[in-house]
């Protein structure tokens, strides 16, 4: 008759897809496989609730060396170079990474509350903007140290580091007009319920005011944060009577998403209309034309989080706050002057 711990183990190997053996070794000997499989296995221990001897050595001490990264959507590009940063900080400091993707919050929010409950994670890097887990602000009191990574939430009173969104994207803007001298700006705004939407969205808005461009509704299309988004944002603007000469938007994927969609209309960039992205994605060098962005130095956003998360667990008593790192207004061939 097998053991629970051998079926636990089984039920991990399915449902990350590999072998029992896989399952094993990644549990013993991380560096010994890939990352790709690594986080297939991460992400079933979390889902399987299976945490052996090894991974929970030090609980009678209250410390397992294990690190919760909560990510609201692992199949996002942009939160790779966050997450290598995170890791390779952990690793050096001999503490194992647990990656969880947000999108199955409502699944996993049981397994969440038995990691904490359990002392199976010492602290939490939470890469968006919303717990999965319903807590009061006295029971967050009494949970593991918590950063937030790349959003800002004032009401959670948790440490944050992230750059200056507001700023990046008004400045993104006024280039468009003061050095380009476009008038008809157009912006294509992730979801009202993210946090940094909101804060890009202000700079649009607070830009065009100081340059005295009239707000036009019409000319701020909200999408969720694809690809396919993007482009049908794109093919709204443009059926306007007067299109917008340049779009400014919320993030690559979606600038890069309208790119195809103007390929797709006829439409030449930057020749009929200027596209400005946000977080410099390794693609957006690559596309064509190569995409002007805002660049976040995404690795060091990782590390400064985790060496923040370190810090606390050291027992350093931390004021709560954000820690703003550089940003910088990345330049290629999407954009240029109108032609009128």
């Amino acid at each position: 008759m097998e053991h629970k711990k051998d079926l636990t183990m089984k039920k991990v190997a399915e449902i990350a897809g590999v072998s029992t053996a896989t399952v094993s070794r990644t549990l013993t000997y991380p560096e010994k496989v890939s990352i790709f499989t690594r986080r297939k296995v991460e992400e079933a221990v979390v889902t399987v609730g299976y945490y052996p001897h090894t991974l929970c050595r030090n609980v009678n001490h209250h410390e397992s060396h294990n690190i919760l990264v909560i990510v609201p959507d692992i199949s996002d590009p942009f939160f790779a170079d966050i997450i290598q940063g995170i890791k390779k900080t952990a690793v050096d400091h001999a503490y194992l990474v647990i990656i969880v993707d947000c999108a199955q919050q409502i699944q996993q929010e049981q397994t969440f509350i038995d990691l904490i409950v359990t002392k199976q994670i010492d602290g939490m890097l939470l890469l968006g903007s919303n717990l999965p887990f319903n807590i009061g602000k006295e029971q967050q009191r009494n949970f593991p140290p918590m950063i937030m990574v790349n959003e800002f939430v004032p009401e959670l009173e948790l440490s944050t580091v992230h750059i200056d969104n507001l700023s990046a994207a008004f400045q993104t803007v006024d280039y468009l007009h003061s050095q380009l001298d476009h008038h008809r700006i157009a912006c294509i705004a992730a979801q009202e319920c993210i946090p940094l939407s909101c804060y890009r969205l202000q700079g649009y808005i607070q830009a065009l005011h100081r340059n005295s461009i009239t707000i036009r509704n019409e000319y701020i299309v909200r999408a969720d944060r694809s690809y396919e988004a993007g482009a049908k944002a794109f093919a709204t603007l443009m059926t306007l009577p007067h299109s917008p000469t340049a779009i400014f938007c919320y993030n690559d994927i979606m600038a890069i998403g309208a790119i195809w969609q103007a390929k797709k209309l006829g439409l030449q960039i930057p020749q009929d209309v200027s596209l400005v992205g946000f977080d410099n994605l390794e693609l957006s060098q690559y596309c064509d034309p190569p995409l002007t962005t805002v660049a976040q130095p995404c690795y060091q956003i990782g590390q400064k989080a985790m060496l923040l998360l370190l810090e606390q667990l050291s027992g350093q008593r931390m004021k709560t706050g954000s820690y703003l790192l550089d940003y910088e207004l990345i330049i290629r061939k999407s954009t240029s002057r109108p032609r009128c």
